[in-house]
């Protein structure tokens, strides 16, 4: 069942994503060569807390930490560890809060120094998909059309779309109805709806789609062990249009990077 939410509802719901925004924000410079996962994970769960959050992942299924680390060509679920992060690599921080009875939930893949062009541009492609995905949420589309722009994307530029693993809906619970896949056909799926929440989060890989289940019951990786990249965003239909509940914007204050790619779906309390 879609649970679709009042302006009240949303408006609590964005406390939550802004909070997994801040957190991922007070990340942004630490996430450099020779810092462990295992110090971010502790930073990013005690910022939470002393916000009024709870972090979300932590339990959840039994996961044993507060937030979701995935280097390299770790796709998703990445358990953080003291294994030093390297000048070159990439790393998704996926990271939920649960306040005011609602979950926050978004991600971002930050570069660890300098990383080369090849990928610089997976990053940005897959970046960029979801913001065509977001764009397709609106009133009367359906998801098959966020999935369909995310899809098209990406594949033109020779890049694999992870099947297993897609986006969801959001609410008072972390994984509600319906799944959003990040590939499909247009005009297919359920309705987008007023009052709809989303967890829009392109997982797309520098080669193959083609993933690994680790025997640890988290951990994926590519098949060919080439990099992954991974973006979420927490959107809501208000006004028939696609708006934003999290946002990059306090990682880009803290990298010193510009951008007014959110500006068309601010939310307003």
């Amino acid at each position: 069942m879609i649970h679709l939410k009042s302006k009240e509802e949303l408006e609590l719901m964005y406390l939550s994503a802004q909070l997994v925004s801040k957190t991922l924000g007070i990340l942004a410079k630490e996430v450099k060569p020779g810092v462990t996962t295992n110090h971010l994970d502790k930073l990013g769960g005690e910022f939470i807390r002393d916000n009024g959050g709870y972090p979300a992942f932590l339990g959840m299924y039994d996961f044993p930490k507060n937030l979701c680390i995935s280097p390299n060509q770790q796709v998703v679920h990445g358990i953080p560890n003291d294994k030093p992060l390297h000048e070159g690599d990439i790393v998704s921080v996926d990271c939920g809060v649960y306040m005011n009875d609602f979950y926050g939930d978004h991600a971002y893949t930050f570069a660890v120094g300098e990383i080369d062009a090849e990928t610089e541009k997976l990053l940005r492609i897959t970046k960029e998909s979801m913001f065509k995905g977001i764009e397709q949420m609106k009133k009367g589309n359906r998801i098959g059309d966020i999935g369909f722009a995310i899809q098209q994307h990406c594949e033109k530029e020779g890049y694999g779309i992870v099947r297993e693993l897609v986006g969801h809906g959001l609410g008072r619970k972390m994984h509600e109805d319906p799944q959003v896949p990040n590939y499909g056909r247009r005009g297919s799926g359920k309705k987008i709806e007023e009052g709809m929440v989303l967890a829009i989060e392109p997982m797309v890989n520098m080669g193959t789609e083609k993933v690994f289940f680790h025997p640890d019951g988290w951990t994926v990786t590519t098949r060919d062990d080439k990099y992954s990249a991974h973006f979420e965003h927490d959107v809501c239909v208000v006004d028939g249009e696609p708006k934003l509940l999290s946002t990059y914007q306090f990682i880009y204050d803290a990298l010193g990077i510009e951008s007014d790619e959110e500006k068309p779906f601010l939310f307003k309390l």
